[in-house]
């Protein structure tokens, strides 16, 4: 590098005393002070001058190609159609100064690095939550199937003679059956809206009517924990929507249950709807232990439990906030979060009103 830039400064010099020189011969030519033939030798000088400039952009140019192009031949080993990409740009920049290619060098192999540290930095999240996941269903699987197995050994091995313990299994093996089932059903729930296999059954109905045969619903499962469920309708009802009915039940019923599983004794949680122009905003809104931000971030991932410990106690097939999420992303919407630790937790999410004339 250092004896092309000695070479490259030689013919520089080169160039510039044979235009210099040319041009002087050329104006005294012109004031009559050498002989003509010194001009035509004048103008000779200049063209040669002239030529080597040109000569020396060409080589120059040559030059900077040879060293860029090895870049494009590491960058083809990563990534194939990037690099035939970045080698038609080299192709096609003849007409382009020096500066300008390696500028374009420079731009280039700056944005592909950057690319393949977000494409790396993806796949490594990826890989993470796929571990995650696999666990978190083996996990969920495992714990009924080894109590089922426990309940059937027991019975095989004598239990079922006694009749009190033959019932009592017997239904502590239904009950982890059914488990089973939900897990398997809320899976292919999702699976359905993933691949958009699953279609929405639209209809206008009274919005604040479902929501009160919730609240009938989970009235003993909160009592047992001593938490108030209550309403709070702006508009007074009916409060009409298009959406699909069953569909909208299920985000409602699965944010409420939710909201007692990880409430507090004494505590509350409130089911409210308002109007806001085009819209219904519905929100479930409890005073349970909260979320810390960085839980907000996963909490629809599927089976991801805020706490581990609850899983066996809530009863839940920890895909509630997954199905919520894909349910309401279907209908065009999308579930809102805001939580304080120790203060409680509000998910929000809208609907369009439905036209109703009288």
């Amino acid at each position: 590098m250092k004896n092309y830039s000695a070479s490259k400064l030689s013919l520089i010099i080169a160039v510039i005393i044979s235009v210099t020189v040319g041009v002087s011969m050329t104006v005294a030519c012109f004031m009559e002070s050498v002989s003509s033939w010194m001009a035509m030798v004048g103008v000779f000088m200049i063209g040669v001058g002239i030529l080597s400039f040109f000569i020396l952009k060409r080589v120059f140019d040559n030059y900077v190609r040879a060293q860029v192009k090895p870049i494009y031949g590491t960058l083809e080993s990563y990534s194939k159609a990037d690099a035939e990409q970045l080698k038609l740009k080299i192709d096609d920049s003849g007409s382009q100064d020096v500066n300008g290619i390696i500028e374009q060098v420079n731009d280039d192999v700056a944005k592909w690095a950057k690319d393949r540290t977000q494409e790396i930095a993806m796949l490594k999240r990826n890989e993470k939550y796929r571990k995650e996941y696999i666990g978190n269903v083996s996990h969920e699987l495992k714990t009924p199937l080894f109590n089922i197995q426990g309940y059937i050994s027991t019975l095989i091995d004598g239990g079922s003679e006694d009749p009190e313990i033959c019932i009592k299994y017997l239904e502590r093996t239904d009950k982890n059956i059914n488990r089973l089932i939900s897990i398997v059903n809320d899976l292919e729930t999702i699976s359905k809206f993933e691949t958009g296999n699953l279609k929405l059954n639209y209809e206008v109905f009274d919005l604040a009517a479902v929501v009160n045969d919730i609240m009938e619903l989970y009235e003993i499962k909160a009592e047992k924990k001593r938490i108030t469920l209550k309403t709070d309708f702006k508009p007074t009802p009916p409060i009409y929507v298009n959406a699909d009915k069953t569909r909208i039940f299920e985000v409602i019923s699965n944010l409420v249950v939710n909201s007692i599983n990880y409430g507090r004794e004494d505590g509350s949680t409130t089911v409210g709807i308002y109007d806001i122009d085009n819209k219904w905003l519905v929100e479930v809104q409890d005073t349970g232990i909260g979320i810390d931000e960085e839980n907000i971030k996963r909490i629809f991932e599927r089976f991801f439990r805020v706490d581990k410990s609850r899983s066996s106690q809530s009863g839940g097939t920890g895909l509630g906030l997954a199905i919520v999420k894909h349910i309401l992303e279907a209908h065009g919407e999308r579930i809102m979060v805001k939580s304080k630790i120790n203060e409680g937790t509000t998910f929000s999410f809208t609907l369009e009103k439905a036209a109703v004339t009288d």
